[in-house]
């Protein structure tokens, strides 16, 4: 036995970091009768982060878009999950040390995915809001129903308008698709629930260093996310870039914007673990793989998804932080790991664009399919759907978000407005 009571056997182990997309489809693809799977996360399930804004805006509930890993893996043999943060790699003894533990490894995978890049700005760190994580996503659910109420019951009228303000910084496919989502509240919900407060006053500005919206996107999809961001009434400020922010005014190198409520959205970074320094990319925060997603001259330490930098001639600062790269590159590890022993056998990853997506609201959406097929409203925004319901783990959790869709589509409504943790600025995560 080991720190983490993890029995010894004569497999091979395979510690995996992270249950992202990356970790995920890695451990479902591994042999399980050659190896013993180990995985660590600090969190207790997966979270779908495509739809964290959902849960932002009241339109899903949190259970909607995660799912108890044991429970995703409770049929696969000599596997073990450990709710656990990894804390640091020893590289020399092959051992990985967490906060419960010690645990020796024949092969390490990072799968850490990122986190929240502020750039440096320490006032933006302090007071804005990121939206990474589940919890991170009921906060800001909670501060933008505490705003109104708070707008609601003051007298000052600058003090309602900043309250009702929202500025929203990075115009790619996670801030389009919250500031379309706000504005659909706005358009559709929030009057009736707050008759009191003139809807008119209340603005969300959406703030984008670029001079297009959806940056990596091309230019089909970016002038008619722009238009459907107009058509919403989201303001939307291209080639500008946010200095600081005090809590209640964002200072850009335009215009300051008052706002109560700064949603970070702009940037992230890889979640580098201590003790590998080898092959660390520290502008980015990934560390720099080669074509087998190994680390350095470390054969048996890898990473994949985010936190993995694999440069090519197509993709020379790596590839792209998506989902759909950190599962085809956790497939290709396991299917590499499964075939033989001999890496000098294994396939380097080779990765295929299926295509990138973003709603902007109710039958306005973009999709670039296999980077031929151009669409955009209803056609986008029903492929969009349905992708998105097929990536979902479990049966239970596609049924319930379509339904949740179905009823929001015909109601114009959000039934899931609930203070349930009230959000204090300072607050602990």
């Amino acid at each position: 036995m080991n720190g983490l009571n993890i029995p010894d056997t004569n497999l091979e182990r395979v510690v995996i970091i992270g249950c992202g997309f990356g970790g995920l489809n890695l451990a479902k693809k591994l042999n399980h009768q050659r190896y013993q799977v180990v995985m660590i996360d600090k969190h207790n399930y997966h979270t779908f982060q495509p739809l964290l804004y959902q849960v932002a805006t009241a339109g899903l509930e949190p259970d909607s878009i995660a799912y108890p890993i044991r429970h995703i893996f409770r049929k696969l043999p000599n596997f073990y999950f450990r709710l656990a943060k990894a804390e640091s790699i020893d590289t020399e003894n092959k051992t990985l040390q967490c906060d419960i533990g010690n645990l020796d490894f024949d092969h390490l995978v990072i799968a850490t995915g990122s986190g929240t890049n502020y750039f440096g700005m320490k006032t933006v760190e302090e007071l804005g809001m990121p939206m990474k994580t589940v919890p991170e996503a009921l906060n800001l659910r909670s501060l933008i129903l505490q705003n109104f109420e708070a707008a609601s019951l003051t007298q000052d009228l600058k003090e309602r308008e900043r309250l009702m303000n929202f500025a929203i910084v990075g115009a790619g496919p996670t801030g389009t698709e919250l500031a379309g989502a706000l504005a659909e509240l706005k358009n559709h919900v929030l009057p009736n629930d707050y008759p009191d407060l003139d809807f008119r006053r209340m603005s969300i500005h959406l703030i984008e260093m670029a001079g297009k919206v959806l940056p990596p996107m091309q230019d089909f999809s970016s002038r008619n996310a722009l238009k459907y961001l107009e058509t919403l009434g989201v303001q939307v400020w291209l080639n500008t870039a946010v200095k600081s922010y005090d809590g209640e005014t964002v200072k850009t190198n335009k215009k300051d914007l008052p706002a109560s409520t700064l949603i970070w959205a702009a940037g992230v970074t890889g979640n580098i673990i201590p003790g590998l320094e080898e092959g660390k990319d520290f502008h980015h925060g990934r560390y720099q793989v080669n074509g087998l997603n190994q680390i350095g001259e470390h054969k048996t330490i890898y990473a994949i998804g985010d936190v993995a930098s694999m440069a090519d001639e197509q993709n020379p600062k790596g590839h792209p932080m998506l989902a759909q790269v950190a599962i085809q590159q956790g497939q290709n590890l396991a299917k590499n790991l499964n075939n033989s022993s001999d890496t000098a056998k294994w396939k380097n990853f080779s990765y295929r664009d299926k295509g990138t997506m973003a709603t902007v609201g109710r039958n306005k959406a973009v999709a670039e399919l296999y980077g031929k097929l151009m669409l955009k409203g209803f056609p986008g925004w029903a492929v969009w759907m349905a992708v998105h319901l097929i990536s979902l783990v479990g049966f239970r959790n596609r049924m319930v978000v379509f339904f949740n869709w179905l009823v929001n589509y015909f109601s114009y409504d959000r039934k899931i407005r609930l203070i349930i943790r009230p959000w204090k600025r300072h607050s602990n995560s």
